[in-house]
């Protein structure tokens, strides 16, 4: 089967296409044809050797995808052969044509939602509901920031927000960006390049500030967000690309809290509900994934530059 194979940590040139034989499932395992396979920025983190937790080489990157069962190992008796599925973590990597999950971790996929949508499941949704309703604790008629919401965790975010009967104030980078936002329900979105959108987001709280913040890029905004909460308000960290000075007053006045929120460390538990929530949500049509950009395997190089470049518009997917 043809699979992107990385033999060393680096660039994006060590992203080579090769022929590889099929992974086998094993007891519990499931193994999936692969019409889609997501990219992440964390794809490009472990690439570059830059992670907590680097697979062994050589390995096929992606973590998430959708596609169809092509075989079930022992054991496995929730799922059955040409069943379309989506994937949240995979044991041999998903960007390949064939890729082998553990059971608990292939969930069925609607038929009203495409594979491309499908491999935009995993990560974001799973990492904007835990960062929001499992760290965060939001709840309905409460008030969220999602800094950086143009991006596939920021735009599941949003979605899952406004499907819990929460209001939303989000900020975007791009005009096309923040358009994207508007469509998905948010009721107020701010350009993140501006000096200080603090008075704006003040304003549409009537001083109160928010109740939740879901941050995507906390080395830049965290020591600005903190002015923005709200008595016993909660920042969600989920993406920070270095350090920041913050000043902790902020967080005494408020009596508020900072949760960082790394998706390996969820529990069985946690995955569970995260997803019976979301795959409810996509059959219902209340969440429907945006899709930025869809890419043959032969340009991973280019789907992994773009991931870390802003303006984002979505999750970027390769086809295998």
């Amino acid at each position: 089967m043809r699979a992107i194979r990385v033999e060393r940590f680096g660039g994006t040139d060590v992203l080579q296409v090769a022929d590889i034989a099929p992974p086998v499932p094993a007891r519990g395992q499931v193994l999936v044809r692969m019409h889609a396979a997501g990219v992440n920025p964390v794809d490009t983190y472990i690439r570059a050797g830059q992670y907590a937790k680097l697979p062994a080489l050589p390995y096929t990157p992606g973590v998430d995808g959708a596609g169809l069962v092509e075989a079930v190992g022992a054991d496995v008796a929730d799922l059955r052969v040409g069943e379309r599925v989506y994937i949240i973590s995979s044991a041999s990597g998903t960007s390949a044509e064939l890729a082998v999950a553990d059971a608990v971790q292939v969930y069925p996929l609607p038929d009203n939602v495409t594979f491309a949508q499908g491999a935009a499941v995993g990560i974001p949704y799973t990492t904007a509901y835990r960062a929001m309703f499992l760290r965060a604790q939001a709840q309905p008629g409460e008030t969220v920031l999602v800094h950086g919401a143009t991006g596939a965790v920021g735009l599941a975010a949003v979605q899952l927000a406004r499907a819990a009967g929460l209001r939303v104030i989000a900020t975007g980078g791009s005009a096309a960006g923040r358009a994207r936002v508007v469509a998905q329900g948010a009721a107020l979105v701010l350009d993140h390049h501006a000096e200080d959108i603090g008075p704006a987001v003040l304003l549409a709280t009537g001083g109160r500030g928010v109740d939740v913040i879901v941050e995507l890029l906390a080395n830049v905004n965290l020591g600005r967000d903190l002015p923005l909460l709200a008595a016993g308000g909660r920042i969600a960290v989920v993406g920070s690309r270095g350090t920041v000075e913050i000043n902790p007053r902020d967080l005494m006045a408020r009596e508020a809290a900072v949760f960082g929120v790394m998706l390996w460390q969820a529990t069985a538990a946690e995955i569970a509900r995260s997803q019976a929530a979301i795959h409810a949500g996509l059959v219902a049509g209340t969440l429907q994934p945006v899709v930025g950009g869809e890419f043959p395997l032969e340009q991973v190089a280019q789907a992994h530059e773009r991931v870390l470049q802003p303006g984002a518009l979505g999750k970027l997917v390769l086809i295998p």
